[in-house]
Formats: C-alpha cells, structure tokens, sequence
C-alpha cells in the first residue's frame, strides 16, 4: 500500500481496469459508454489473458435467445438451481445480482459491441438433480470473428489453446468441436470445410501458421478489443500493477511500471481488478489448493500469479474460496508449456480412468470439476489418484483424438512425432504390459476392465452410472449403442496416458459483494476496489453449474462494478 498526494499523478482517468481479458474488456466498455475515461493495463505482452485461451462460452441463465430458441427459463429457476449448486458458498445477493444482470450485460454486448453471440441450445446445464436445471440454452458462444477486423493488433493477442485447434493450427468453434470430437454427422465434411478455409486465407497463409478466423475465446476477446479500438480506449501492455493507493480510507489508483519507469495512475471513480487468478503461481498453489497441485498441471494464462489477490491483501482484503480452482482432469504434453484438459476424451465410449490400483473410481463423464475432486478424494485413501490413468484400446484409438493425438484412422501411430511415442503415450500389446508401463497393479486393473467391459455391452454402468443424464451423453458417440458412453476395452494393442488434477483457473479470490465492491476482513467495503473474475472469489461457489461459468460471472460483474463505479 502506497500513500500519496494528488500532484504526483502521472495519469489520471476515472476507471482504471487491471487486466486485458474479457471481464476487463466488458467493465472498460461500461465505464466508457457511461461517460467515463478508462485505460486497461496488462502486464504482458500479450492481451487477452485466460479468457482468449479458452472456449469463449458464457452460462447467461434467462438470456434473451432462450425464447427464440422454444426454451422457457425465469429468474427464479435460474436463482434456484444457482442456490442449489453453490450450496451456501455464495451470498444469495451475489446470486440475485448474477441472475438479474447476466442477461442485461448479453443483451448490452449484442446490441452495442461487435460481439456477436450464438446460443447453444443442447448444451446442458452440469447438474440435472438439481430444481431449476436447464437442457441447453443458457451457454452461448462468441460466434467467429475475423482477424484482419483487428489489423496489426492482432499479433498482440495470447493465442487459444492449442487444444482448441484441429493439427494445432485450425480453428472449430465450442459447436464444431464437440460435433467433430464425436463424430456426428456429417463430421468429415466439417473438417474438410474448416480445413479448406485455412489453407485458401492466401496471401496470409504465407506470412503465418495463426488461423485468423478467431473462434472461442480469441474470437470473444477480438471482437471486445476491437469494440474498445472503435472507442478510443487505450490499453497498455507491459504495464504491471504493482501497488494500490489509498488516500483517506480510498483506493485512489495504483502504481504500475511502464518502460522501466514506476508510473502513479489515479482512479476518480475506482479501480477494477481484473487479472486472473493465481493458478501459475507454484507458492500460492501450495498455501490454498489441495496438495499435491502443480502449475504444470493448469491449462491457463502463464501470467496470472496471483497479483491482485496480493495487492488486495497488502490493503487489508479478505479472501474467499481460496481452496477451489475451475478443476478439470488434464494432460502434460512434453514441449508444450500449458495442460490439455481432458473434457471430451474421459467421457467417449472405450475408455476409464484409473487410480494406481487399477479401479475406476468415478464416473468420469461427470463435470470436469466433479472428476477432480473425486480424485483428490481416492487419492486421500491412500489409492494413489495423483497422477490417475486414462485407459483405453486400439478401437478408441483408432476413432477418438485423444490430447495431442489425432484420432489413428488420420495419425496413426507409426507417424506420431518421437516425443510423444517415447515420453508421452504408453502402448502393450496387454493390459498386463500397459499397466507395467504405468506403474499401475496389473491384477486389479485387469479385474476392473473385465468388470467395465461386461457393462458396457448391456449398456449400463453398474458401478458408476455413466451415460445415464443427459450431460453424460452431451460428449458420447451417437453411433455407439445401447449406451453412447461406453464400449468394451479389448481389442489390443492398449494405451494408456496420465491424467492430473488439472483447472481452468483458480476460483477462489478476494471477497466481494453483489456489486463486486472488496470487502476487508472485517467484511466491510473497500472504497474505490472492485475486483471481477477470477480475482474475485467465485460467485457460483466451489462448483460449476454449467459450460460458461467462469466467463459468464466475470463479464456480468463487470457490468456490474462499471455501472456502480459510474453512479449507475
């Protein structure tokens, strides 16, 4: 915390944003079109942060294309099913606040930004059991935005994961990746559409290997900053905060670095926190997470190392949530420097994860969050969960990508690149010698397949229940029946990869309320403090109600703190 006096400004605006992502994008609109100067400062190089790596979707319950899609939601089901899932984690109005607004802050993006949305209405909400489920509807995507829109700006935007591309290379919107992932109809075609899009982009083609039909969460953060562009909005990249000021009891800007200076920055009207979590901070991860934790494991933005969080406590803020991330089981790639998470591979018939026993100990087409906390909760019995182990045969192989691997019908194995036959993929002709590969006991994992393979020719997971909601199936294989979930393990040769308690994102952050105003640790406000995001601690709880739900709260309270920052 830094004291100082008005006449040592060096800038001076009415809403500072720290961060580039879209929650700092959407409160930087706000701020601008309520009147308010704003300027963004991010501390890389590169804007964009987690939300350009990820999928762009936002869960927006009671949106306005629900209606025109046949699907009836209200307020109070969306209230409902938030209570339900977040089980007393979230303050209830910090739940009304989500519910009443997300829908005005999609409908204020759609009406006055270059963002355009595209609803998914068979993509269903994660937790069917509970009152005020939806089957689809409430998650919308950034639909595709084309990069020469951003001219040389475009360069200096993070790149999506690289998951998110066909051959590391070509972009599939969240619709086109599930469709192409479980090969539904038509999926060939698709690809040789999306294929053929990317090489004919001439003459960029010959000037770089980036797909600039922006998709997922490049297209979402495009498509703000190009919205920011047309308003004159400045960002500023290698701009870290490092400090927060406090004058009389206010936070009244901060002190940055900017080209190897140290720069005071006065807010008038706030400073809004919009940098990430701490999911790449290895100490951090260490003090809150469940252990054992890596930052290898995560799948997010390299730079979010818990700056904020810091800064927020350096002024006597409280923290919430601090134990829970975005989990999702993930992948380590040799020569990549981010996690693959596995959200469509655990789900596909032909394959199950395994602890170091060789059990199944999860249904693993549940929530990406939910088969994580099951592995923390096997590995606690001593069952040895951390890494686990996803198992499958050469059928799987040969129909399914899997991480890094084309499916084999289109690499196959002989063609994989050397790193990733020798450090990466483990392949026997037995499951006796894939279980000798991975350190894993052979009797049981041979019991546990024997017991697999018998429910997956009736259909019905006995065990674990797999395949039997509607969300389980979202990601099965239409073509494979009684149940599109599972199929026998069998035909050898058989694979087998480690899986880690992975995340999106760290959830847990500094506590605000239904206007995202900081609270102190006595819980009162913070004047001046906002904090969105993942900054802030989650405001779905230690859970994740449906596909969106990091990125839906976070540019909802931004509207949220922008609005409020401005009088509004």
């Amino acid at each position: 915390m830094a004291d100082t006096t008005p006449n040592t400004w060096d800038h001076a605006v009415d809403v500072l944003v720290v961060g580039s992502g879209a929650a700092a994008m959407v409160a930087a609109v706000i701020a601008h079109d309520r009147g308010g100067r704003s300027v963004l400062i991010e501390k890389s190089a590169l804007y964009g942060g987690s939300s350009a790596r990820s999928g762009g979707g936002l869960w927006i319950p009671n949106n306005h294309f629900m209606p025109g899609l046949g699907i009836v939601d209200s307020p109070e089901d969306a209230f409902s099913y938030l209570k339900g899932t977040s089980r007393g984690a979230v303050a209830d109005d910090r739940l009304q606040a989500y519910v009443d607004n997300g829908p005005r802050m999609l409908r204020y993006l759609s009406e006055h930004t270059c963002v355009r949305f595209d609803p998914m209405p068979e993509y269903p909400d994660y937790y069917p059991e509970v009152p005020g489920w939806r089957a689809g509807g409430r998650s919308v995507e950034a639909m595709n935005f084309h990069a020469r829109v951003l001219g040389d700006e475009f360069s200096n935007m993070r790149e999506v994961a690289v998951q998110a591309l066909i051959m590391g290379r070509v972009a599939m919107t969240i619709k086109q990746a599930r469709h192409l992932l479980c090969r539904g109809p038509g999926w060939m075609a698709l690809t040789a559409r999306l294929m053929s899009t990317y090489w004919f982009d001439i003459p960029w083609r010959f000037k770089s290997k980036r797909d600039r039909n922006l998709v997922m969460g490049n297209a979402l953060v495009g498509s703000l900053w190009r919205s920011l562009m047309d308003r004159g909005v400045p960002l500023w990249l290698r701009t870290p905060a490092r400090e927060l000021v406090v004058e009389n009891g206010r936070v009244a800007g901060v002190i940055a670095e900017r080209a190897g200076q140290k720069i005071r920055i006065r807010a008038d009207k706030a400073v809004i926190l919009a940098a990430g979590g701490f999911e790449s901070n290895q100490a951090m991860r260490e003090k809150y997470l469940p252990n054992p934790t890596r930052a290898e494991w995560t799948c997010a933005n390299p730079e979010n190392t818990g700056d904020a969080l810091n800064m927020g406590l350096a002024i006597g803020a409280a923290l919430d949530l601090t134990d829970y991330a975005c989990w999702g089981p993930t992948t380590v790639v040799p020569g990549e420097d981010r996690a693959r998470m596995l959200v469509i591979e655990k789900s596909l018939p032909g394959g199950i994860l395994v602890n170091k026993r060789g059990e199944r100990f999860v249904n693993e087409a549940l929530p990406y969050v939910d088969v994580v906390n099951a592995m923390y909760a096997n590995h606690k019995t001593g069952a040895g969960c951390v890494p686990a182990y996803l198992i499958f045969d050469a059928d799987f192989r040969r129909k399914y990508p899997c991480g890094p691997l084309l499916q084999g019908s289109q690499q196959p194995d002989w063609s994989l690149p050397k790193r990733l036959k020798e450090e990466y993929l483990k392949k026997a002709d037995s499951l006796d010698g894939i279980a000798r590969l991975l350190g894993i006991d052979a009797v049981g994992l041979t019991k546990t397949v024997a017991k697999f393979n018998d429910c997956a020719r009736t259909g019905k997971d006995v065990e674990f229940q797999r395949g039997e909601t509607v969300f389980d199936r979202y990601y099965g294989d239409v073509t494979v029946q009684p149940n599109p979930c599972l199929a026998p393990i069998a035909k050898p040769p058989f694979y087998g990869v480690e899986a880690y308690p992975g995340d999106l994102g760290t959830m847990g952050g500094l506590t605000a309320d239904a206007h995202a105003r900081v609270l102190n640790t006595h819980g009162d406000v913070i004047p001046g403090l906002y904090a969105v995001g993942n900054c802030a601690a989650s405001a779905v709880g230690r859970t994740y109600p449906g596909p969106g739900s990091t990125l839906g709260p976070a540019t909802t309270f931004a509207y949220i703190a922008a609005q409020h920052a401005m009088g509004g």
